[in-house]
Formats: C-alpha cells, sequence, structure tokens
C-alpha cells in the first residue's frame, strides 16, 4: 500500500515496487490520476489497483486497507508517503487554517494509516514493514515553515514509537527522512537559489532515487532494521 501515489515519490514508488514484483495498491485522493498509473502499470504485466481516499479520513484509510486485503489476501508493507507543506511565513505569522492543515495530512495522514494497517501485520505469520515519509525538516529548523517542521519531527516520533511497541510482533517500522525532491509539492526553485543548495551533491533528489530507498526498507534486505531514520537527502544532514 503506497500512499500519496498520484505523483512524485508515490508514483516512482508504484512503479518501482510493482517492476519488483509487489502488487501495489495505490491510494491518494486525485483517481483520474492513480488510473492512469494503474493502466501503465497494468500495460508492462504489473499488478496495481487504485484506491482513491484521502489519508485525513480514518474511515477513507480503513477502506484503503480492507481493499487491499480483500484483493489480494493480505497486506505485506506499506509506504506511508503522502504529506504536504508550503513555504510559510514566520510562525507568528502563520495562519490556524495552515498549522491544521499541515497536521492533519502529514501526522493525522501517518496516524490514521497506521492505525489500520497495523492489526493486518500483526495477523501475518511473520509481521510486515510500513515506511513513514518524514523528511530533513524532521530533525532540523530547515527554514520550512514551523507547523511543517513539527509535523515532520511528529512523524518521527509516531515511527519510533510504533517500532518499539510492535517489534516484537515482527512489525518493522522505518521512517526517509527526504531531502529536496524534485516534485509537484517542491515546485519551482526560487530564481538565485541553486538547486539542492543545502545537498552536498548540489542537486535535488529525484524521485526515484527516494523511492528506491523505501523499496529497500520494505524489503527482506533491510531485516534487522527498525525505527530509523533513514536520511535520503544528499548529505545535507551530514554537514
Amino acid at each position: 500500500m503506497i500512499t500519496g501515489a498520484s505523483s512524485g515519490i508515490g508514483a516512482a514508488a508504484a512503479t518501482l515496487f510493482a517492476a519488483e514484483g509487489a502488487a501495489v495498491v495505490l491510494v491518494a485522493r486525485r483517481a483520474e490520476r492513480l488510473d492512469a498509473l494503474v493502466a501503465r502499470i497494468t500495460e508492462t504485466g504489473g499488478r496495481a489497483l487504485a484506491a482513491p481516499a484521502d489519508v485525513t479520513s480514518r474511515p477513507e484509510v480503513a477502506r484503503a486497507v480492507r481493499l487491499a486485503v480483500d484483493t489480494y489476501g493480505g497486506l505485506d508493507a506499506a509506504f506511508n508517503n503522502a504529506g504536504w507543506g508550503v513555504r510559510g511565513a514566520p510562525l507568528h505569522e502563520t495562519d490556524d487554517a495552515l498549522y491544521d492543515r499541515i497536521m492533519d495530512v502529514n501526522v493525522r495522514g501517518v496516524w490514521n494509516c497506521l492505525k489500520e494497517q497495523i492489526p493486518v501485520l500483526l495477523g501475518r505469520e511473520r509481521g510486515g514493514t510500513v515506511v513513514n515519509t518524514s523528511s530533513t525538516a524532521g530533525a532540523f529548523a530547515t527554514g520550512a515553515a514551523a507547523p511543517y517542521v513539527a509535523a515532520k519531527h511528529a512523524v518521527l516520533g509516531l515511527t519510533r514509537a510504533a517500532a518499539a511497541e510492535y517489534g516484537r510482533q515482527g512489525v518493522r517500522v522505518n521512517a526517509l527522512m527526504v531531502g529536496s525532491t524534485r516534485t509537484e509539492l517542491l515546485g519551482e526553485v526560487p530564481a538565485g537559489r541553486p538547486s539542492g543548495s543545502r545537498s552536498v551533491l548540489k542537486r535535488l533528489a529525484e524521485p526515484l532515487e527516494v523511492a528506491r530507498a523505501a523499496l529497500w526498507l520494505c524489503s527482506d534486505q533491510s531485516s534487522f532494521v527498525t525505527g530509523a531514520a533513514v536520511p535520503v537527502d544528499g548529505g545535507c544532514s551530514a554537514v
């Protein structure tokens, strides 16, 4: 199950996971984009299913999880990637409605997904794995809007708490600390600002590069990794 699958990192992950043999359930609000992505995946022999949903709605997330179980017989892994943010004003000038929206999508969205996914994963003999998308803003005040920084810190907290609670039952939970990535959410880089200037590689990440890290964390190749915040940031957290 991949949330935020209609574009960017989520769409790249959907294509990559399907190419590696996973049956993917794609979750996002934009149904027409999901349908187009499902068509591209199935045309190349992959297995994919669209489950339009807003992650801020617990009933909609529950329906998406049930659809995965009913269609494919269970759930092995989840990539909770849906997120939203904007270049915000200073904290004291930030509107409460903007704070609420950012927290709803980035924190409540992950909360809703974990609440619905974990019971299904606990029902498997081998457990399962969850990857949540955080950000370099989850570790540093990077110049992003204060609510976004707070939200991405919260995602790391939820990740670590869930990893500690469910590790003995075979459920691994990790997070990606993602740096600036070439997606619609990032938008245009302001004039005069080098792309990925915080990265020691001096460029933006491509969505596929982040998707590859998620694939590794969802696979048995990372079988002893849980509760981790894995940076995919071009080295900006190293300096």
